[in-house]
């Protein structure tokens, strides 16, 4: 049983992963999608309820290991990768996969007219702009402690009134309805593209690295070693503008997620 969150890239990779795994054992994998966030998909994972999900290397160790963000010169993606991977085997005997190839993070997003009219290249850049602005957040987001109140305080942010919280598909309809000026989306989300909105460079590099990498069960390899395989095999095959596209293709495009995947892995040759 493989595990996905509920929005589109999630349930993409979910997908990838299922459809690899049944490539290469030959074998039917059942499918769990739209398990409400990280938190959901950990408990289901502790409890053996799915074999696997993605995971974002930064939430891993943030808001499921609870560990505290690195200091700004120690957040490479090799020491968070080497932490996360340590802490699931010894925590939860889950074995942390090689990345998939590309990093989803947070990303400060605005309105491409906007980014244009007034010289915004760098979060930095808005934070003179930011008082007279209307900012839409996540649930997690607003709470993480990779989220807000962390960003806000590095960079001095300030806004015209408290962010409004929504699910994360309402975002981008938000911010081209006018109804908020800037949003904290991701960085790899279709929309960005689709739209032409424009991501705010992180600067002071307050985010830390969201690798992408599969989380299986040890206890699932051992009974199924095909699945360790098919992980070797997608190691490293995905990047940034290919996850995007397929995005834009289920999200704006409305195609089938499983006939994207399909589509992916046969050019890849998997």
């Amino acid at each position: 049983m493989i595990g996905a969150k509920n929005f589109t890239e999630q349930v993409v990779l979910g997908e990838l992963v299922a459809q690899e795994i049944e490539a290469v054992t030959h074998e039917r994998v059942d499918r769990k999608f739209y398990l409400a966030g990280s938190y959901i998909c950990q408990q289901a994972l502790v409890n053996g309820r799915i074999d696997g999900y993605v995971e974002y290397t930064g939430t891993a160790l943030t808001a499921i290991l609870k560990q505290p963000l690195p200091p700004v010169g120690q957040r490479d993606a090799a020491t968070v990768f080497e932490t996360v991977r340590r802490l699931y085997a010894e925590r939860y005997g889950v074995r942390v996969e090689r990345g998939l190839g590309f990093e989803d993070t947070f990303a400060m997003v605005i309105r491409g007219a906007d980014a244009r009219r007034l010289g915004l290249k760098t979060i930095s850049d808005a934070v003179k702009v930011a008082p007279g602005w209307r900012l839409g957040v996540g649930y997690e987001f607003q709470e993480r402690p990779d989220g807000l109140k962390g960003l806000e305080a590095t960079y001095g942010l300030k806004f015209r009134e408290a962010p409004r919280v929504m699910d994360l598909g309402l975002l981008y309809r938000a911010l081209g309805a006018g109804q908020v000026d800037m949003v904290a989306g991701n960085s790899t989300d279709g929309p960005i593209r689709a739209l032409g909105l424009t991501v705010l460079e992180d600067d002071r590099h307050y985010f830390p690295p969201y690798e992408a990498v599969p989380l299986i069960r040890e206890d699932s390899l051992r009974r199924h070693p095909g699945i360790q395989m098919a992980m070797d095999r997608l190691a490293g095959k995905v990047s940034a503008e290919e996850i995007q596209e397929m995005n834009f293709a289920v999200d704006s495009e409305h195609k089938d997620v499983g006939a994207v995947v399909r589509a992916f892995r046969e050019r890849k040759g998997l």
